[in-house]
């Protein structure tokens, strides 16, 4: 076994990471260079759907690399016509743009519906987002979301992002003016700590959308692909929205993303949007692999069925120790420790070897593979079991 010397002088420094270098992986679990095993509950930030090294993935990138990599976006190749093809039949969606990641498919849907607002609405061009939102971390993106840590980052922003908040139709209609365009929505808050906008809120925004012609844009970079229990966490509330953005899952590990939207929606003329390495088929290819399985006969009612098995682990582990609440849909859940003990939880569940995401000081976030096992779901929370009893019996 190579042993990796961790020399990152040459990486630049912006982000705390641990001392431990991954070599390989394969479903749910993840190993270091000195061998050491770790269940993962993080999957590369709710991305590796199909878990780690999957093979359908691996077998569909080798197949098109000894293929073709890319004949550039001025042609058309196979692996995005049929990725296109086939999230246009699997949504209420007609057409495709391929990015290569989630905030690249977020600054293409802002820029429909600016071209929207252009063409149809007298030049309205702004989008009516949420408080402790997350959209990414491109210029744009960083504007449309409302984490106050980016508020005096990179000024000055893009601007015409007025703020809403989650679950208060009043707050939105509020915003509303001659100059609004959209609405953006996260149907769960992931970075804010997994919060759900509840179906009816998301029913009611349709309904206000509709009744003042403006767009409805869903950002599903962490929601989609099955991860809430349906193929996108729109269908859980029954609406139809005008425009989607997807990341993460959509390529299983690999940088791929995509932006949706509807005939009436799909305003961009020629000229518009592009860009060099959208939709090549390497990444095509994964996202194929990706929707062959995901979109499989069994495999949304598993999640669903694991998402129970989870969820009722952590309502035991949360009333053995006294914590709070569990929220989230499907396999994106968090549990609500009660105090401000998660990165001393995730710190200590590394150690014991299990990977999970604190996204706030109080909060654990669960993103395992969406074909993880119940067995390495209650392995997972045993550890945690063990953590807390460690940490609340100290403190």
């Amino acid at each position: 076994m190579t042993h990796h010397s961790l020399d990152d002088t040459a990486l630049m420094n912006i982000t705390a990471r641990p001392e431990v270098v991954f070599t390989r992986g394969t479903g749910s679990y993840i190993w270091d260079s000195t061998g050491r095993r770790y269940l993962d509950f993080v999957q590369g930030w709710a991305v590796n759907c199909l878990g780690h090294a999957p093979q359908p993935i691996a077998s569909a990138l080798a197949h098109q690399a000894a293929t073709l990599l890319t004949p550039s976006p001025a042609y058309y190749n196979a692996p995005s016509l049929e990725l296109s093809q086939t999230l246009a039949q699997h949504s209420c969606f007609d057409r495709v743009f391929f990015t290569n990641s989630g905030g690249e498919a977020i600054e293409g849907a802002i820029k429909l519906a600016r071209r929207h607002g252009q063409l149809h609405k007298n030049g309205a061009y702004e989008i009516i987002t949420f408080d402790h939102a997350f959209h990414g971390r491109t210029l744009a993106a960083m504007s449309a979301s409302g984490k106050a840590a980016f508020e005096q980052l990179f000024e000055p922003k893009v601007r015409g992002f007025p703020k809403a908040k989650l679950n208060d139709i009043a707050s939105v209609e509020g915003l509303i003016s001659f100059k609004s365009v959209a609405v953006m929505v996260e149907p769960i808050q992931g970075e804010a700590g997994v919060v759900p906008a509840t179906l009816e809120f998301l029913q009611d925004l349709r309904r206000l959308t509709a009744k003042h012609d403006l767009l409805l844009i869903v950002d599903e970079i962490q929601t989609g692909i099955g991860r809430t229990g349906a193929l996108f966490d729109y269908e859980n509330a029954g609406i139809e929205p005008d425009i989607m953005a997807l990341g993460k899952g959509i390529g299983g590990g690999v940088p791929l993303g995509a932006l949706l939207a509807t005939e009436a929606a799909s305003c961009f003329r020629h000229g518009d949007q592009g860009g060099t390495f959208n939709g090549n088929p390497l990444m095509c290819a994964a996202g194929n692999a990706v929707l062959a399985e995901v979109t499989q006969p069994d495999f949304l009612a598993n999640v669903r069925d694991l998402s129970t098995t989870l969820t009722d682990l952590l309502g035991r582990l949360s009333a053995r120790h006294g914590l709070g609440e569990i929220r989230g849909r499907g396999l994106l859940i968090a549990l609500d420790l009660g105090a401000d003990i998660a990165p001393a939880v995730a710190e200590r569940a590394m150690q014991r070897g299990l990977l999970i995401n604190a996204p706030r000081p109080d909060t654990l976030r669960f993103m395992p593979a969406l074909n993880v096992t119940a067995n390495a779901l209650a392995d997972g929370v045993e550890i945690l079991d063990a953590v807390l009893a460690e940490l609340l019996q100290r403190g």
